[in-house]
């Protein structure tokens, strides 16, 4: 393993930080100046960068900036003051794994700096793995018209406009004609840009000046000067905002932008690959999409069919999602019997290809035996797939408990064992392990359609019409409530609001793997409120 870096100018914090990594056997290397640091990666690199922040002779966050640009990969912890950690909080923009506040407690610095260096590992044979993962899958003539399109594409620097439904791989292709053109050697950077913030869109796609809006504490790149000399990939450019349409145009046009507040035009070197699920033409009618930025896009347009249109590559497919769920799980593949695979072929699959790898994953966790058959399928393949129409969300298996009850008129001790999560938090790509007051982790059971508030629920009586009328989630909350309201229990706001909060947080925690800006973000609260919500709930741990 690589060293561990310190970068510190404080002499006591070097030699507490090197005595405790060594005793726990890490290697270490200490820097008490960042220029040193910059001219030690020229032929070295470390596994872990711990720097601070205020030094004299450069900043800690200039020097995450720097090595960011060389080592995008690299986990880096942000030592600093109590008073600083504004300063620390801004370097999360700049890709810091986690900040470490002084004084701080040695055990939670080496157990910090471990976590990291697990991230580290991770990152590599995550990287290494994808080296060897085939880039796309597909025998179908459809997909042979992809392929011999990117083979043509290979030696162009043109703009290439990718459309297709959600879940059939776009990115895959944008990655796929980067690896075999002449800018492979650049960097690949993607944005969706339906998934940002319109305020924050423009400073994520051009970058912005220290000072250009409240908490700009620090010049940043933005997306095309990181790609710089390699291709910008743009997801759902038709959802971008009419007004940033405008300053994309000039780039395409001129090649030139400014950051966000700067006044130095910056000249530009990236193919652009634009991908969207919609139809622009209708967008640029409708007045919501430039027509004039639609034709600068639109220059080759390569159109990914849906998997419903190449059912012949399903088997395959199927297989070889089997295999890596099985390697990431560590487990034995799954295969699936004749019977099975012919129902997988026939299924419609709404959300593509996610949607089948995520079939896939669910199988290897959740079929009872080594040979899938037809009986072992997700209940979706036997009901026509309407319930799957969002893509892969809303699987009637999901991950551990949040504690709230199960529907009325299910089996509650079936519950108590299994643990249920309401749907709609499942939704969230969060998997609910960690649970402080829930039974121990385990798959939820599947309850029957009338008890869950699902289409096809039995509507005959009045009774049944309410179950299906409200979400299942909101029914166990109820249920729940009406539990401890009956027992007078007192302060049942405080309780349940401390449970669920308590869940959501920890399970995106878990899923961010600790990085608590991150893990804001995807529960669209602030960064104070989440630091706020953790020393509330006692989740410092």
């Amino acid at each position: 393993m690589k060293s561990i870096w310190i970068v510190d100018d404080d002499q006591s914090i070097r030699f507490v930080l090197e005595r405790a990594l060594a005793r726990e056997q890490l290697p270490v290397r200490s820097f008490s100046q960042t220029r040193d640091v910059l001219a030690a990666l020229e032929g070295d690199s470390p596994q872990v960068l711990v720097s601070d922040i205020r030094m004299p002779g450069g900043s800690g966050l200039d020097l995450l900036t720097q090595v960011k640009e060389r080592m995008p990969g690299l986990p880096v912890i942000v030592m600093t003051a109590f008073s600083d950690l504004d300063s620390a909080v801004s370097a999360f923009q700049g890709g810091a794994f986690e900040y470490l506040p002084k004084p701080f407690d040695i055990s939670r610095a080496v157990e910090l700096v471990r976590r990291a260096v697990d991230e580290s590992l991770r990152e590599a044979v995550a990287e290494e793995r994808a080296d060897e993962t085939p880039e796309i899958l597909g025998q179908a003539p459809a997909m042979q018209d992809v392929f011999r399109a990117i083979g043509r594409l290979s030696q162009s620097h043109v703009t290439v406009m990718i459309t297709g439904e959600s879940g059939s791989g776009k990115e895959l292709v944008a990655r796929a004609l980067h690896k075999h053109s002449p800018r492979a050697s650049g960097p690949f950077v993607a944005i969706n840009t339906a998934a940002i913030p319109k305020d924050l869109l423009e400073s994520e796609l051009f970058g912005h000046e220290r000072g250009a809006f409240t908490g700009a504490q620090a010049m940043r790149r933005g997306r095309f000067e990181q790609a710089e000399g390699g291709t910008l990939f743009l997801d759902e450019i038709g959802d971008m905002p009419f007004d940033l349409q405008t300053r994309l145009l000039r780039v395409l046009s001129d090649g030139q932008f400014y950051r966000v507040g700067g006044h130095q035009p910056l000249r530009s070197q990236v193919r652009v690959i634009a991908a969207t699920h919609q139809n622009l033409e209708e967008r640029v009618r409708q007045g919501a999409f430039r027509e004039d930025l639609f034709h600068r896009l639109n220059v080759i347009r390569l159109r990914l069919p849906p998997l419903r249109e190449r059912r012949e590559d399903v088997p395959m497919l199927a297989r070889f999602f089997l295999q890596r769920s099985a390697r990431e799980l560590g487990v034995e593949a799954k295969r699936m019997s004749e019977a099975a695979m012919q129902s997988f072929a026939a299924f419609d699959f709404p959300g593509n290809v996610r949607q089948l790898e995520n079939m896939c994953h669910w199988l290897t966790v959740m079929a009872p035996a080594q040979v899938v058959e037809v009986k072992d399928l997700p209940p979706e393949l036997m009901v026509g797939g309407e319930r799957m129409a969002g893509g892969g969300a809303g699987l009637s298996v999901v991950p551990a408990a949040v504690g709230l009850a199960p529907p009325p008129g299910a089996d509650q001790t079936a519950a108590a064992e299994s643990g249920w999560v309401p749907r709609e938090a499942a939704a969230l790509g969060l998997n609910g392990a960690g649970l402080g007051s829930s039974p121990a982790a385990a798959p939820a059971i599947a309850w029957p359609q009338g008890a869950t508030g699902e289409p096809g629920a039995d509507a005959g009586s009045g009774s049944d019409h309410e179950l299906v009328a409200a979400p299942a989630w909101l029914m166990g909350l109820e249920s729940e409530a009406r539990a401890l309201l009956d027992a007078g229990q007192t302060e049942v706001w405080e309780v349940l609001s401390r449970r669920f909060e308590t869940q959501l947080i920890r399970t995106a925690l878990d899923v961010t793997r600790g990085r608590r800006i991150e893990a804001a973000q995807k529960l669209g609260i602030g960064r104070n409120t989440i630091t706020r919500k953790i020393q509330e709930l006692g989740l410092e741990d």
